[in-house]
């Protein structure tokens, strides 16, 4: 190469990795054992999943340091590839190199973490891009919402059969295969599914994130819940209406349900995983709710998710989004975490457009929801069927005209 064409090397912008999935398992003399699993994205980013609990979201340059970590490459090899490509001073790569590690290490030995953290970027980014699969897939194992076998009133007209657990277990590996690296598992009551726990497993097996979103009833059930923990779940959220016990039953037209949850919420608590509460705000329960946050905080909860059912145009929907935000400074005066983007509910009115300001078209452009038949929705609230993951490709549902339709929307 001649000296000309060095320097203008210096000048020309670096070019991202190469896409690909790498996988790393710390050999079994090590003092500090966990596993990594890293995706990388056409622009560069990353998703780096700890130990199958925890995401960081990545930039390009931590994406490449950790790619080097995961490659094998000693802290000499790795900080001249980073001096090579980027032109950085040695020292400053061997301190990103080292803060990265040491990040990993932390991570992989704290307990009851966010399952999501954002590593070298702003929260916001991830979702502002186009990506080859998304970051969570919600599969609604069954629309069934109490032990009668009730169905759903809002899904019952579309979904009429369950898959069978090979069948799950199939859908759970393509969009492993896939890249896709979290899961929660909702419904319905997907508690209701026997093959839960097996699921969960089998995910955790895999390198999966997982999550459960639940009514928090079977919960009461200790052997249950140990049971899930032990398969590897890493995070759990439950409902609740309010910390009153009348109105939580009546909206959900279930007496006793309140005391049910509330054993199930203090087990969690009590347990070694990450719990969110999610609160909906909604006429019945609007002028109770600063006091739920109160007194869920009193009791210990790390964590809320609120949001609305309801529409810009509805006439309780401008009194409930003054009542959301109240809340939201609530949660944050009790030095809880509002959580934007783990609870399910894709209506107009959710944890992330409120949290962010994003407008739906960049949230439908990271989540998948997957109905119990297998048909796959934009997101949980959005009718339409991509198609179907037990019987069409990858590449039709994730690149479906309406998918893309709806995520390129700004508004």
């Amino acid at each position: 190469m001649s000296v000309l064409d060095k320097i203008k090397t210096w000048f020309e912008p670096v070019q991202p990795l190469a896409p690909e999935v790498l996988h790393y398992q710390t050999p079994p003399e090590a003092d500090d054992q966990y596993r990594l699993h890293l995706r990388i994205e056409g622009d560069g980013r990353g998703l780096l999943v700890v130990n199958a609990a925890t995401i960081l979201h990545l930039n390009r340059t931590a994406t490449e340091y950790a790619r080097l970590l995961i490659q094998g490459a000693s802290e000499k090899e790795a900080v001249q590839e980073m001096v090579r490509r980027y032109r950085v001073s040695p020292d400053t790569a061997r301190a990103d190199l080292r803060e990265l590690r040491d990040h990993i290490l932390m991570l992989s030995t704290m307990e009851d973490l966010d399952p999501v953290t954002f590593l070298g970027i702003d929260r916001v980014e991830p979702f502002s891009a186009e990506t080859s699969a998304p970051y969570r897939v919600d599969l609604a194992l069954t629309y069934r919402v109490d032990e009668t076998s009730a169905l759903d009133p809002e899904a019952e007209h579309r979904v009429d059969q369950e898959l069978s657990t090979v069948d799950w277990r199939c859908i759970i590996r393509s969009l492993w295969e896939v890249g896709v690296p979290h899961i929660c598992f909702t419904g319905g009551e997907p508690t209701l599914r026997d093959d839960l726990v097996e699921l969960i497993t089998y995910a955790e097996e895999l390198g999966m994130v997982t999550g459960l979103l639940t009514d928090g009833r079977r919960l009461r059930n200790q052997v249950y819940l140990d049971e899930l923990l032990l398969a590897g779940l890493d995070h759990l959220q439950i409902t609740l209406v309010s910390h009153r016990a009348e109105i939580h039953d009546a909206v959900l037209g279930r007496p006793g349900s309140w005391e049910e949850t509330m054993t199930g919420l203090k087990n969690g608590l009590a347990g070694d995983i990450y719990v969110v509460v999610h609160v909906v705000v909604r006429p019945e329960n609007a002028d109770s709710v600063l006091e739920t946050v109160d007194y869920l905080a009193e009791l210990g909860v790390p964590a809320m998710a609120l949001s609305s059912p309801l529409e810009s145009d509805d006439i309780h929907a401008e009194k409930l989004a003054h009542i959301l935000k109240e809340s939201q400074e609530a949660v944050y005066e009790h030095n809880m975490t509002l959580v934007w983007d783990l609870a399910a509910p894709y209506s107009h009115v959710n944890p992330v457009e409120v949290e962010t300001g994003l407008p739906a078209g960049q949230v439908v452009r990271q989540h998948l929801y997957v109905e119990p038949d297998g048909d796959a929705l934009p997101a949980q609230g959005y009718n339409v069927v991509l198609g179907n993951l037990l019987r069409d490709s990858w590449e039709s549902i994730w690149r479906h005209p309406e998918r893309e339709k709806l995520a390129s929307l700004e508004a």
